[in-house]
C-alpha cells in the first residue's frame, strides 16, 4: 500500500472516529435538548414566593400540581388565569395545588426579550388569585422546561411525572380537565 493510500485511510479512520465521538456525546446529552413531555419527570423548579422566600417544586412531591408558567405582559395568560382560579376554588379542598410561576423581570427592569418587569403582586390582587404564585425573574424555568413561550402548563402527578402539557391558554375548569385532575387526586 502506498503512502498516499495509507494517509487517506488514516484520515478516513480519524473522521469516522470523530463522528462516533460526536454521536456518543450527543446521545448522552440528549436529555438537555429534548422537550419536556408527558411521561417525563417534572424538572425541579427553584423560585421565590411573593414574600421573597425560596420555594421548590420537589417540596410538593406526593401532591397533584398544576404548574403554570406565565407573565403579567402576556395576553393569553390574563385570559386563562380566571379559569385557573375557578379550578382551584373547585378542587383545592380535594388536594389540588396550583403553582403559577411568573417569569416577569423585577419592577423597573427589562427582561432579555425587552418586556418591562410587571407588578406581580398587583396582578394577583387585580385578578383575585388565591393559589400559589412564585417568581422566577431569571426565567430559568423556561429553559429547564424548554418552553416555547407563555403560558405553558404542566399537570404533575403525585410521583412527579408530567401527565398533561398545554402550550397556550386553556379553560382549566373545563369538565374534561376537572375530570382528569379528579382522577389524579383520587389515585
Amino acid at each position: 500500500m502506498s503512502n498516499s493510500n495509507r494517509r487517506q485511510w488514516i484520515i478516513v479512520g480519524a473522521v469516522v472516529a470523530l463522528l462516533a465521538v460526536l454521536v456518543g456525546v450527543g446521545w448522552m446529552a440528549r436529555g438537555r435538548f429534548l422537550p419536556v413531555e408527558v411521561g417525563s419527570s417534572a424538572p425541579e423548579v427553584h423560585a421565590t414566593d411573593l414574600r421573597g422566600r425560596p420555594v421548590k417544586l420537589s417540596d410538593l412531591r406526593g401532591q397533584v400540581v398544576l404548574l403554570n408558567i406565565w407573565a403579567t405582559w402576556c395576553g393569553p395568560c390574563r385570559q386563562e388565569m380566571p379559569s385557573m382560579e375557578r379550578l382551584y376554588t373547585q378542587l383545592r379542598g380535594e388536594g389540588l395545588k396550583i403553582i403559577a410561576v411568573s417569569i416577569d423581570a423585577g419592577e423597573g427592569q427589562v427582561d432579555p426579550d425587552g418586556h418591562a418587569g410587571g407588578d406581580v403582586a398587583g396582578f394577583v390582587s387585580d385578578y383575585g388569585l388565591t393559589f400559589d404564585i412564585w417568581r422566577d425573574p431569571s426565567a430559568r424555568i423556561g429553559r429547564d422546561y424548554r418552553t416555547t413561550g407563555v403560558p405553558e402548563s404542566f399537570l404533575v402527578d403525585r410521583d412527579g411525572r408530567i401527565v398533561k402539557k398545554v402550550i397556550g391558554a386553556t379553560e382549566w375548569d373545563d369538565p374534561a380537565n376537572v375530570d382528569l385532575i379528579r382522577r389524579l387526586l383520587k389515585g
